[in-house]
């Protein structure tokens, strides 16, 4: 049984093409490399340049590498820029999961994985946020992930595909090995960039929104560790071919930490005090937004193995430094 992992090569696929294979598990990996990249995929997992919505291509790997599983990652991600080009969202994310999502049907694939997004609930009133709270995304990144939720709920219905989405809340960190990171050099990840403002590498960091309500005035979050992240993955694999239901579930520790509160801990962990510069708010960022994952722990027997601000600063940090020293 061969797993397809699209985005492979990126930040979080990465992390979990490499835990797939840890566990002994066959990989193959699709993907474009316009964020991902080449280096970050293990040697054992064949590593196939192309689109998710290259439906010929998929068919092709599918029956070449007798996939039953797919993990799709594959996606553009940034809210701001889905703001100003939503066009390209709906094209990359939606069409292009609507490609894989058919041919992994004709393909007989049995189980999908799809890597989802906490931007599907908005700015939502109710704290922690339970997988029944109505969706209201702010953004067409959140919008676009939503559609291809709701696409991949009817056609597995129709075609006896089972399934577990997965939404995630803020992922950081790096794999604790140091095999793997956030490589993307100007990445708009608050922990990446505030690590990068710590070592030099950003000459200040911008701090958006200050006027939010929240305790602090800054956003609010749930940080969860790559690496638990990757398990759940994992687990979500082992879960759909026990024969279990197919599933949505929020990927975060039920605990938040505002804007203020990351840079501290990297100002803490790094040792520097570099400069923060107070910007304004941007379009579609919710107040704040932090996970119930109480029905991710039950269902997939999940456990944090990183829940510490800290401890994700700190991998992460690690990272960077040794993305220096290769540059």
């Amino acid at each position: 049984m061969t797993v397809l992992v699209t985005g492979g090569a990126g930040y979080i696929g990465s992390h979990v093409v490499h835990d797939l294979i840890d566990r002994g598990e066959r990989v193959v990996v699709l993907d474009n490399l316009a964020t991902g990249f080449r280096i970050a995929v293990p040697a054992e997992a064949p590593l196939v340049v192309g689109d998710v919505g290259d439906g010929a291509l998929v068919a092709d790997l599918i029956a070449e590498h007798g996939v039953s599983a797919v993990m799709h990652f594959a996606a553009s991600t940034v809210v701001s820029e889905s703001v100003a080009d939503p066009a390209a969202y709906y094209r990359n994310n939606t069409m292009g999961s609507l490609a894989l999502f058919e041919a992994a049907v004709r393909g007989g694939v049995k189980h999908v994985v799809f890597s989802s997004t906490a931007a599907v609930y908005g700015n939502p009133v109710q704290q922690p946020v339970g997988e029944d709270v109505r969706p209201a995304p702010l953004s067409p990144y959140g919008t676009s992930k939503l559609m291809t939720e709701t696409m991949l709920r009817e056609i597995a219905a129709a075609a006896g595909l089972s399934y577990v989405v997965l939404r995630y809340f803020n992922v950081a960190g790096a794999d604790p090995k140091g095999r793997i990171g956030q490589s993307s050099r100007m990445a708009t990840h608050l922990v990446k960039a505030a690590v990068q403002a710590a070592l030099g590498l950003r000459d200040h960091l911008d701090m958006f929104g200050t006027d939010y309500p929240t305790p602090d005035g800054t956003c609010v979050r749930d940080y969860i560790h790559v690496s638990d992240l990757s398990a759940a993955h994992l687990a979500a694999l082992t879960y759909l071919r026990g024969g279990r239901e197919s599933v949505t579930l929020n990927c975060g520790y039920g605990r938040g930490y505002s804007v203020r509160e990351v840079i501290a801990a990297v100002k803490r962990v790094s040792g520097v005090d570099f400069h923060v510069a107070e910007r304004p708010r941007r379009p579609g960022d919710p107040a704040a937004i932090v996970a119930d994952a109480r029905a991710m722990q039950r269902e997939l027997s999940w456990t944090a193995a990183h829940d510490d601000i800290d401890t994700i600063v700190s991998h992460a940090l690690a990272w960077e430094r040794q993305l220096m020293m290769q540059a």
